[in-house]
């Protein structure tokens, strides 16, 4: 009689090990992103860049109240009408330099007589370039960063 008892107990374990087993397959069945990753909404600009906005809801890796697992998802894309802050400041590099140039052109068309004014007109323009080529330079990098 002290066979079967043992028996017995063994199938239950073998039992409690199946439905282990088939709790494991059914996480597997679920979706894997959503066990992983935190939700998070996008913000697409009109020049193509984007950011990354609120958090919207948890991950299973992550318990604490207002940390993250630092895997991000995104929920939802949301649509913006203006430019990203590196364009708005692109922008208004290039019309400074536009703006340079039509003095100039104005300057020369009046004579000689504003040579130090043209000068520094032309100095102002060398930097703006300079800006206006780092600021690219900086999207490009944010761009293939991702």
């Amino acid at each position: 009689m002290g066979t079967p008892a043992r028996c017995k107990r063994r199938r239950v374990n073998v039992c409690k090990a199946k439905t282990a087993s088939q709790e494991a397959a059914e996480r597997v069945g679920e979706d894997e992103s959503s066990r992983t990753m935190c939700f998070f909404d996008q913000h697409r600009f009109a020049c193509g860049d984007w950011k990354w906005g609120h958090f919207r809801q948890h991950c299973n890796r992550e318990y604490r109240t207002g940390e993250t697992c630092g895997m991000k998802l995104i929920m939802q894309t949301v649509p913006v009408s203006q430019k990203c802050k590196l364009c708005d400041k692109i922008d208004t590099k290039q019309r400074r330099r536009s703006a340079e140039e039509d003095r100039i052109n104005r300057w020369k068309r009046e004579g000689g007589k504003f040579r130090a004014s043209i000068d520094r007109s032309y100095d102002m323009i060398r930097s703006l370039d300079k800006e206006i080529y780092d600021l690219r330079s900086e999207r490009m990098r944010k761009l293939q960063a991702v």
